[in-house]
């Protein structure tokens, strides 16, 4: 390994900065852009795409620079995704440890329901679209579809994964695969925020938004920078002095750690059973980081840890990750597939839009826009699509939304640690069918889960009223 390696590495990351830049200033200053909300490593990653090579050609970036920012996202993964367990249950939540989710009430299981079923009926519409163009004759990729519900419901970030898992996988495709991902998580961003704004404004207008007291996105928040410096907040707690290490260098630490015990978990289980390497390593991670934070709870360590500096950690990763993804896309691949892409993208949207029929069953008058207005914002954007949507409608959050939201999409999270194995092991081997149907067990299991929780909230109100 020689030091030109490096060189190269840091060159081409340099340029990912560059683009940064450019798209914090372009959010800043262009009016659709701030609409949209869009990120501005979304904004830079589109701008290194079109200047590059694949698409106008104006800037000249070398091969080794697309390939390099196309591995980005599978190496950033692993800790963007160690870092999710950190931090939990401690500081200010060891107050609420013994709150459980079901503590919370059924509406938390109908809510993690709802965006959950309605991300495995993604997954369904995907690998369906991939049978049925098949069928017409069309040579697509095993797991084509699998990009609908990751892009979709798992935004850019996710996305931009793809590829890796993929490569992991020993999957030639995987390049192929990350530029279909990051092109449905786009489409996915823009119509859902188009879509949900409408959304917003109808449902004023028809006064089903609980007090009327919808609200405009504040204009820090559209703009994306805080320019005046008496407004701008901090980045954490301070738990250490520099003199001898930096606050983020310890948080930064405690992940790479996690990083090290899941290559190290996955290669020694990998050599006992071989099925065990069909998990990606950042699923590893993930799991692994539970046991550290729970070691670090025990020891009485969670001093060290502020969630505020760990997202300062990982915000650059994810940053970098999704801004490469974009400007490495592989736009004649994707335009060879652009048919079932848009068909993909056609039914995403319509699966996706039967959150607003069921919620407003479900919830009735019960803050019920509120509630599917995030659900439709995380299954069409990202998490802070959902939570933008819904602070246009609620812009204090004094509903019961986000808080319900948020216990409903941990929840799913730690479904999700059962069910991975067994979802990685089908991408990568399984059938285009078999895929499908595992989307169509889980949505069945996700489905059952809310008919009995809105049973038990119909129980609980009737219960409610028979005493008054």
């Amino acid at each position: 390994m020689s030091s030109s390696l490096f060189t190269e590495l840091l060159k081409a990351v340099a340029v990912l900065g560059v683009f940064l830049l450019i798209g914090t200033f372009l959010r800043a200053k262009v009016p659709f852009f701030r609409k949209l909300l869009l990120p501005a490593s979304v904004i830079g990653g589109f701008l290194g795409l079109i200047l590059g090579p694949r698409v106008l050609g104006i800037v000249p970036f070398p091969d080794d620079y697309l390939n390099t920012w196309s591995l980005l996202p599978s190496i950033l993964i692993v800790p963007i995704f160690a870092a999710a367990p950190l931090g939990n249950g401690m500081g200010p939540e060891r107050s609420q440890k013994k709150k459980g989710i079901l503590s919370y009430g059924p509406t938390v299981l109908l809510m993690c329901a709802l965006f959950s079923t309605v991300s495995c009926l993604q997954g369904v519409v995907g690998y369906g679209v991939n049978l049925l163009f098949t069928a017409m004759g069309w040579d697509l990729y095993r797991t084509f579809g699998w990009e609908l519900s990751q892009g979709f419901a798992g935004g850019h970030g996710t996305a931009s994964a793809i590829g890796g898992i993929l490569q992991d996988f020993q999957l030639d495709y995987w390049e192929t695969a990350q530029s279909v991902g990051v092109t449905m998580a786009t489409v996915g961003l823009l119509g859902g925020m188009l879509i949900g704004i409408w959304m917003i404004k109808r449902a004023n207008d028809r006064g089903e938004i609980s007090g009327f007291n919808v609200g405009g996105i504040p204009e820090t928040t559209a703009r994306g920078v805080v320019t005046d410096v008496d407004k701008q907040g901090s980045i954490g707690r301070e738990m250490s002095l520099s003199s001898s290490i930096d606050p983020i260098t310890i948080h930064l630490a405690v992940i790479l750690l996690g990083c090290f015990i899941a290559y190290w978990v996955r290669s020694t289980l990998g050599s006992i059973n071989s099925a065990f390497s069909s998990c990606p390593v950042w699923f590893y991670a993930l799991v692994m980081m539970y046991l550290v934070n729970y070691v670090l709870c025990k020891l009485k360590l969670d001093w060290m840890i502020d969630k505020k500096v760990k997202s300062r950690v990982t915000g650059p990763m994810s940053d970098i990750a999704i801004c490469g993804a974009i400007a490495s896309c592989d736009v004649s691949a994707v335009l060879d597939l652009l048919a079932p892409i848009l068909v993909m993208c056609v039914l995403g949207f319509l699966v996706s839009w039967i959150t607003f029929p069921i919620a407003r069953r479900v919830f009735r008058n019960n803050y019920a826009f509120e509630r599917m207005i995030v659900c439709w914002g995380t299954n069409t954007g990202v998490t802070i699509t959902g939570m933008m949507l819904l602070k246009i409608c609620d812009p204090d959050y004094s509903t019961p939304a986000l808080a319900e939201f948020s216990m409903g999409f941990a929840l799913m999270s730690i479904i999700s640690t059962i069910t991975s194995p067994i979802y990685y092991g089908l991408i990568a081997e399984g059938s285009t069918f078999a895929n499908l149907m595992f989307n169509v067990v889980i949505g069945a299991g996700y489905t059952i889960m809310g008919i009995l929780a809105y049973l038990a909230l119909k129980k609980g109100a009737a219960k409610a009223g028979t005493s008054e």
